[in-house]
């Protein structure tokens, strides 16, 4: 009888424990659920008192930019710009990469026709002016850490921040020649302003890799930081966003706010000359083939 007792005692303390961890697993999934403030796909939006975190969130897909993606980080920018609570905002990516860029299967089908293609190119154009402006109007300090892997448009969009913190893991490449497009995010002015045109040239024109360590020398990147520390950074912003934010967004406007005119217009530019670029069979041909490479 002691001894059924005791199983019987046993049994019952083993189904409260897996209960009571089945509880706190579900307390966390919706909390989770509850703290993502965003409801765009691929976007994860936490608030820590007057810091916003954006996290690109499509790790399986190395957080490559699609339409809800490009879409989302707009919406999510004036969403922060709006929110009074919110004084730092930062971008930053999930996973093993900040971001890989343009995902490719926004690309597919490739149009059949010229009346196709340049349709296509004129809704992607409108797209990415938007996604860009929303930067360059950006009303609060913005603050890029970078976690791995930056390409394409997700690196450009750098230079429109205002501090860039990178994972010693992270790399930077702009791949335009070589997918038969041109620089975007306001690149082709900021980019030579930042490091000169010489070393701006071999990353616009060749898409010349670089690593943390040379994108802070060129003046892309504020400083590296140890992976393993990067949380340091999170925590380094959250006090940060504790100072007077009327003399923070003061400080944005003085040394922002005269070249906005200046950015809008040469990003009006990069974008029509991307429609053009995007018009022609050359771009898909290389954009095709790259997809083809991706896909082995």
């Amino acid at each position: 009888n002691k001894t059924r007792v005791l199983r019987t005692r046993e049994t019952a303390h083993k189904m409260l424990t897996l209960s009571f961890r089945s509880a706190n697993q579900t307390r966390c999934i919706i909390r989770r659920c509850l703290s993502n403030l965003s409801t765009h796909e691929g976007l994860e939006v936490t608030q820590d008192d007057g810091l916003r975190i954006i996290k690109l969130n499509r790790p399986n897909k190395f957080n490559a930019f699609n339409k809800e993606l490009y879409v989302g980080v707009q919406a999510e920018l004036n969403n922060a710009a709006q929110d009074e609570k919110t004084i730092i905002t930062v971008i930053t990516g999930s996973g093993e990469y900040f971001s890989s860029g343009n995902d490719l299967n926004m690309f597919q089908p490739i149009p059949k026709t010229k009346e196709e293609l340049r349709d296509l190119a004129e809704r992607s154009s409108v797209l990415l002016q938007g996604f860009v402006g929303a930067f360059i109007d950006f009303p609060k300090p913005l603050v890029g850490v970078v976690n791995g892997p930056c390409i394409g448009i997700a690196g450009t969009v750098l230079g429109l921040m205002d501090l860039v913190y990178a994972s010693d893991r992270a790399t930077f490449s702009f791949p335009f020649v070589q997918l038969g497009q041109g620089p975007e995010g306001c690149s082709s002015y900021v980019f030579p302003r930042l490091m000169g045109a010489a070393k701006a040239g071999e990353l616009i024109y060749f898409g010349k890799k670089i690593d943390a360590t040379e994108a802070e020398k060129r003046g892309l990147v504020t400083s590296v930081i140890p992976h393993e520390d990067l949380e340091s950074v999170m925590a380094g912003l959250k006090k940060n966003s504790k100072m007077p934010k009327d003399s923070l967004f003061h400080c944005k406007e003085l040394i922002r706010g005269f070249n906005k005119e200046t950015l809008h217009e040469v990003n009006r530019k990069e974008c029509e000359m991307l429609i053009d670029r995007w018009s022609s069979p050359d771009t898909f041909k290389a954009v095709a083939e790259m997809f083809l490479k991706k896909k082995k």
